[in-house]
């Protein structure tokens, strides 16, 4: 059984890979309110800021920064997780383990994620978020995504409309190139 390790920073600043267990799925485009309810009904109770997000069909990736005295970001992903789960319609296909389990089969069990250790890093995971959906050959430019807080920094003057049709980001960010 592998050994997971998390490290703990209160008022860290954390980039996310979640992942749906089907990868193929679109449920997180196709049920994009569910997704933006269950995050909004969390930072209610949990306080967190969102630096940058790209909701994909099958995945999302995120930047988040954690109030000073706070390193739970393990809450607040099973918290969003299991209100979006309860937001959609039972129809997923379980394994017999899910169903001991009495889990429904939507997300991976674990999610990915990277402490942010300076400015220049950061730069670059809020530039892969936004060119996610190209990567993915979704959209041909960064700015045909809806589902991007791209849009909200263009807006603030971070990224121009033309930003990443011609780029090449490189790095291990924690998805395997298939």
């Amino acid at each position: 059984m592998p050994n997971y390790r998390r490290r703990f920073v209160p008022g860290g600043c954390w980039f996310f890979t979640v992942n749906l267990l089907d990868r193929r799925s679109h449920l997180l485009t196709d049920n994009i309110d569910a997704l933006r309810d269950a995050t909004r009904r969390t930072k209610q109770n949990h306080p967190f800021r969102i630096d940058a997000w790209v909701i994909l069909p099958d995945h999302l990736h995120a930047i988040w920064t954690l109030p000073p005295d706070d390193a739970d970001f393990s809450t607040r992903w099973r918290l969003i997780k299991t209100r979006f789960v309860r937001a959609i319609p039972k129809d997923e296909r379980l394994s017999p383990t899910r169903k001991a389990r009495r889990e429904r089969g939507i997300w991976q069990r674990r999610f990915w994620e990277h402490l942010i250790r300076d400015e220049n890093e950061f730069g670059r995971y809020v530039e892969y978020c936004a060119i996610n959906p190209v990567k993915h050959t979704h959209v041909r430019r960064a700015v045909d995504w809806p589902y991007s807080s791209f849009h909200r920094d263009v807006r603030r003057g971070m990224f121009s409309e033309d930003w990443g049709t011609d780029i090449d980001i490189p790095g291990d960010f924690g998805e395997a190139e298939t």
